[in-house]
């Protein structure tokens, strides 16, 4: 079985309770009175006057939303005997394996930001927005074993089993108590490309002995067409899917900003499916905003969107996807989940 991982103690309920009836977040009071004062960033003065003719992205306005303005629960869908969220909260910036580009110091940045009780905080308030599911590692088995213990919540996890070799990954998050475990999509590209077929097979007959759905997880879509072509039928799959309208996937070479080469053939593809699809990597690690990447993925058949949001993110999120599921109950591909 796992073991407790850190050293320091966690918050009490009582302490992270007290801390989440203060949303909205201090940043969000801090900005009107700056702007109140006068103060505006060069920075700010010269993108409000520009446009971009690739991107919607180019300004980023913050709203600092508190529960007051959500509009309702995520609704929920099954995978096998598990019920999760529509939306799912990712595990990266929680994590620390931030995809910045070239930009070198954020994994750390986001390292400091998720501090235990922040943690903690952002899990609550994606319980409170209906979002019961969070994707992570086994490296967070032990931090959501806690927030378990101290009964502050009850999310649960879906995990990536990638720790070391495959099978020590899947059993230690079967130990964690994973609700769910996939082949994690990078391990999966690379599986596939060295057709050890036998081995994804055998890994997902191992999850489902144990209880979980199994998934299969891609950034290629030939991983997920050669799963196809061999007769894998995982429980679900987990598939990036964005659109490349912005600035950094203009860019010819691969330097981690693109996690979908061809949408329109994953989207072709995928559609024929039977499996539950939950998307990632819709937002391109930040580069489109939600309204667009929500939409975008739920019109072309995602069943599920995973995605990385910072807590004082998550009720507006929470907001857009409420309104883009609506919008696109139907669809070309049936829901399948």
């Amino acid at each position: 079985m796992l073991q407790r991982s850190g050293s320091a103690a966690g918050p009490g309920r009582r302490t992270v309770l007290a801390t989440l009836a203060g949303l909205p977040l201090v940043g969000g009071c801090v900005a009107p009175i700056l702007k109140g004062l006068g103060w505006r960033s060069h920075e700010e003065d010269r993108l409000a006057g520009r446009t971009s003719a690739v991107t919607s992205a180019t300004i980023k306005a913050f709203d600092f939303s508190s529960l007051k303005d959500l509009k309702g629960q995520i609704p929920r869908a099954r995978i096998g005997k598990v019920e999760l969220s529509r939306l799912i909260l990712g595990g990266n910036l929680i994590g620390g394996w931030a995809h910045a580009r070239d930009l070198i110091y954020v994994s750390s940045l986001v390292k400091a930001y998720h501090t235990r009780q922040k943690v903690y905080e952002t899990f609550m308030l994606a319980e409170k927005c209906g979002v019961n599911t969070f994707l992570t590692n086994p490296a967070l088995c032990g931090i959501i074993n806690d927030y378990w213990r101290q009964r502050v919540g009850r999310i649960q996890f879906i995990s990536d089993c990638a720790a070391g070799d495959l099978m020590t990954g899947i059993k230690q998050s079967i130990d964690g108590g994973a609700c769910a475990c996939y082949i994690q999509g990078g391990i999966g590209d690379e599986m596939v490309r060295r057709k050890q077929f036998d081995q994804i097979a055998n890994a997902l007959e191992f999850i489902r002995k144990n209880g979980q759905p199994a998934g299969m997880g891609a950034h290629k879509l030939a991983t997920v067409q050669g799963c196809v072509a061999q007769g894998i039928k995982p429980d679900f799959w987990m598939k990036t899917l964005h659109h490349n309208r912005y600035w950094s996937a203009q860019i010819q070479q691969e330097c981690d900003n693109t996690w979908c080469e061809n949408a329109e053939a994953t989207i072709a593809f995928m559609k024929d499916l039977p499996e539950p699809w939950i998307a990632y990597k819709i937002l391109a690690a930040g580069a489109i905003q939600p309204a667009d990447g929500f939409r975008y993925a739920l019109q072309h058949g995602a069943d599920f969107l995973c995605v990385g949001m910072y807590d004082f993110q998550m009720v507006e999120d929470a907001n857009i996807a409420l309104e883009a599921l609506a919008e696109h109950q139907k669809r070309e591909r049936p829901w399948r989940a």
